[in-house]
C-alpha cells in the first residue's frame, strides 16, 4: 500500500509548480471566504452600533474591500477550475502512456488471458476519475481544511459553548460517513468491473459484425449487450443508492446544526448572553462551515471512484512481462539464420498438458522447411517460439547458435518476419501498413517491396494509389489484396527467418498462385519455416517435417516421405482424393 501511495504520488513530480499555484490560490480562496463574514461582523457590531456622520461613507469603504476580496476569490476559483483540471488532464496523459507502453511489453500468455474491452476500460474511463482525484484531491483538501479550521476559530470566539454543541454531531457524522463510504467503495469496484464487461461485450459484437449479420444474429447480439448493460445498471444502483444515503444525510447533519444555532442562539439572546450582531456572525459561519463539509463529502465520491480506478491501474502495471531481457542479453549483427531445436517442449500453463513434446530439429541457414501434420499437433506453436511470443517450457532453441534467450527481444524480432493466414491492416493508407514493416522507409522502398509482393499493380488501380485508405482493418481490400500487402510489409523488413502460417490457405486458387510467387520469391536465401495446410503447396520445399503428438514422426523431401508410406504419404493421398 505504501509503495502504491509513492507511485500516485510520483504524477506529481513532473507539476510541482502548478500544484504549488494551485494550492496557493486555493488557500487564498479559503482565507477570502473566511474573511467575507468578518467583514460583515465589523459592519454590524462596530460601525452601526454608534451611527455618525461618517458611518454611510465606512459602509461604502467595507462594501468596496468586501468587493476586491470577492474579485480576488473569483479570480483564484477560476484559475484552480482551470489550471488544476490541465493539470490533472496532464497527469491522466503520463499515466495513460506509462499504462500503453506496459501493454507493449506483455507476452502472447496475458493477452489470451484478456479481454480487450476491460484492457481498454483501465486505459480510459478508470484514468479519467483518477484525474479528477489528482486535481480536485489537493485543492479540496486545502480549501476544507482551513475553512474547517478558521470557521472552528471564529465560532470558538463568538461563543464556546454553543460552538461545543455544534461539535457533538461531528463523531457521529464520521461514524455515518465511513459506514457508507466503505459501500460506496464496494459498489464502485463493482461498477468498474461491469464498464469494462460492457466495452468487452462492444469490442467483440462490433469486431465481428459480419459474422453476426451473416448469422442474423443481431437479436443474440442485442440480448448479449443487454445482460452486461443490466448488470451495469444493478451496480451503479447500489453505488448511487449508498451516494444517497452519505451525501444528503451529510447535508441533513449541516441542516440540523443550522437550526441548532437559530433555536440555541435565539435562547441565548433573550438570556442576554448572546447579541443579534454576533448570532448573525455565527450563522454566516455556519454557512462556511456547510461548504467544507460539502467538499469533504465531493472528495470522499472522487477519491473512491479515483482509488478505485487507481487500483485497477495498478493491477496492470504490477504485471510482470513473463518474457523480458536477460540483464546481459546480446545484440545480432550478420545474421545467418541457423536455427535449432534441442528438446524442446511447451505447455501454456504448468497444469496444462503439453503442446509440443521433445523437438529437436536443426535448421541449417538459408533452408527452406515445412511443417505439417494433423490440426492440433503444435506447428503454430512451434515457431511462436522462435521470435519468443511464448517461453519454451523444456529445452533451448539456437539461433546463429545463441540461445534466443540470451538474445534482445527487439534485435531477435528484427530478424524474423511472420506471414500469418489472418493478416491484420492498421486503419490507414496502403504506404502506412506497407511502411510498417520499416517505419523510416521511403516512398520508393515501399513501391518496391509492393512490386516484389505482386501488389504494385492492384494498389495503382486503387482510388489514390498508395494513399487509399483501406479502412478498418483493410475492409475495403480483398483477402488477396490484404495478402500481398502483408508479404510486402515483410519485405520491406528484410528479415533473414521468415515464417508462413497457412498464409493462402484461406485464398482461392488465382490469389494462391499470385500469393505462392511472392512467398517463394520472399523465401529466396532465407531461411524459411512454412506451416501448410494443403500439402501441394510444399511439394518444393528442401525437407518436410511431419510433426505428430509426441514430437516429430519424420522428415524428409516430398519424395521421400511418399516412398516411405507413413504419415505424410497418408495425408498426401487423402488430399488427393478430395
Amino acid at each position: 500500500m505504501l509503495s502504491r501511495s509513492r507511485k500516485f504520488l510520483s504524477y506529481y513530480k513532473p507539476y510541482l509548480g502548478l500544484l504549488f499555484a494551485d494550492t496557493a490560490c486555493a488557500l487564498v480562496v479559503a482565507t477570502t471566504a473566511l474573511i467575507l463574514p468578518l467583514c460583515a461582523s465589523y459592519i454590524t457590531k462596530n460601525i452601526l452600533a454608534g451611527i455618525t456622520a461618517q458611518t454611510i461613507i465606512q459602509i461604502m469603504v467595507m462594501g468596496m474591500m468586501m468587493l476586491a476580496l470577492v474579485l480576488i476569490h473569483t479570480a483564484c476559483n477560476m484559475f484552480v477550475d482551470y489550471r488544476g483540471h490541465t493539470m490533472g488532464a496532464m497527469m491522466e496523459s503520463d499515466m495513460r502512456r506509462e499504462l500503453f507502453d506496459h501493454y507493449q511489453k506483455l507476452s502472447f500468455s496475458f493477452y489470451d488471458e484478456q479481454k480487450t474491452g476491460q484492457l481498454m476500460t483501465r486505459l480510459t474511463n478508470d484514468l479519467f476519475w483518477l484525474s479528477e482525484l489528482c486535481h480536485h484531491g489537493p485543492e479540496d483538501i486545502t480549501i476544507s481544511l482551513l475553512k474547517f479550521v478558521g470557521v472552528l476559530v471564529i465560532l470558538v470566539t463568538i461563543n464556546p459553548k454553543l460552538t461545543l454543541i455544534l461539535f457533538l454531531f461531528m463523531p457521529v457524522m464520521a461514524v455515518y460517513a465511513f459506514y457508507f463510504n466503505r459501500r460506496m467503495n464496494i459498489a464502485l469496484r463493482r461498477s468498474h468491473d461491469r464498464i469494462g464487461d460492457i466495452n468487452a461485450q462492444v469490442e467483440d459484437s462490433l469486431a465481428g459484425i459480419r459474422v453476426v449479420k451473416s448469422f442474423t444474429n443481431e437479436e443474440l447480439e442485442k440480448q448479449k449487450f443487454a445482460y452486461e448493460n443490466r448488470r451495469f445498471v444493478e451496480s451503479r444502483r447500489d453505488g448511487y443508492k449508498s451516494e444517497a444515503y452519505f451525501s444528503n444525510g451529510m447535508i441533513a447533519f449541516t441542516q440540523l446544526m443550522t437550526i441548532t444555532v437559530i433555536v440555541l442562539g435565539g435562547v441565548a439572546i433573550v438570556n442576554d448572553t448572546l447579541d443579534l450582531a454576533d448570532l448573525v456572525t455565527y450563522l454566516l459561519c455556519i454557512g462556511i462551515l456547510i461548504d467544507p463539509i460539502q467538499r469533504a463529502v465531493n472528495f470522499t465520491r472522487l477519491f473512491q471512484e479515483g482509488i478505485t480506478g487507481f487500483n485497477r491501474f495498478m493491477e496492470m502495471l504490477e504485471v510482470e512481462p513473463d518474457i523480458q531481457d536477460a540483464p546481459d542479453a546480446i545484440e545480432l549483427a550478420q545474421v545467418q539464420g541457423h536455427v535449432e531445436f534441442r528438446g524442446v517442449s511447451f505447455r501454456y500453463k504448468d497444469d496444462h498438458n503439453y503442446i509440443i513434446r521433445n523437438i529437436s530439429l536443426d535448421i541449417k541457414p538459408g533452408e527452406y522447411i515445412a511443417l505439417v501434420g494433423s490440426s492440433g499437433v503444435g506447428k503454430t506453436t512451434l515457431c511462436s517460439l522462435i521470435p519468443r511470443f511464448y517461453e519454451v517450457s523444456e529445452g533451448e532453441i539456437l539461433l546463429d547458435g545463441h540461445n534466443i534467450r540470451d538474445i534482445r527481444l527487439c534485435s531477435l524480432r528484427q530478424q524474423i518476419g511472420l506471414v500469418q493466414q489472418d493478416v491484420y491492416l492498421f486503419a490507414g493508407t496502403v504506404a502506412d501498413n506497407i511502411r510498417y514493416g520499416k517505419p523510416d522507409a521511403s516512398r520508393d522502398a515501399i513501391i518496391e517491396a509492393a512490386k516484389k509482393a505482386n501488389a504494385h499493380d492492384f494498389i495503382m488501380a486503387l482510388p489514390d494509389g498508395y494513399d487509399t485508405d483501406i479502412g478498418q482493418r483493410g475492409v475495403k481490400l480483398s483477402g488477396g489484396q490484404k495478402q500481398r500487402l502483408s508479404i510486402a510489409r515483410v519485405f520491406l523488413k528484410n528479415p533473414a527467418v521468415m515464417i508462413f502460417d497457412e498464409a493462402t490457405s484461406a485464398l482461392d486458387n488465382e490469389s494462391e498462385q499470385a500469393i505462392q510467387a511472392s512467398l517463394e520469391q520472399l523465401a529466396c536465401h532465407r531461411t524459411t519455416l512454412v506451416i501448410a495446410h494443403r500439402l501441394s503447396t510444399v511439394r518444393n520445399a528442401q525437407r518436410i517435417v511431419v510433426l505428430a503428438d509426441n514430437g516429430i514422426a519424420e522428415q524428409g523431401t516430398h519424395e521421400e516421405l511418399i516412398a516411405l508410406g507413413g504419415t505424410y504419404a497418408s495425408l498426401y493421398n487423402i488430399q488427393l482424393k478430395i
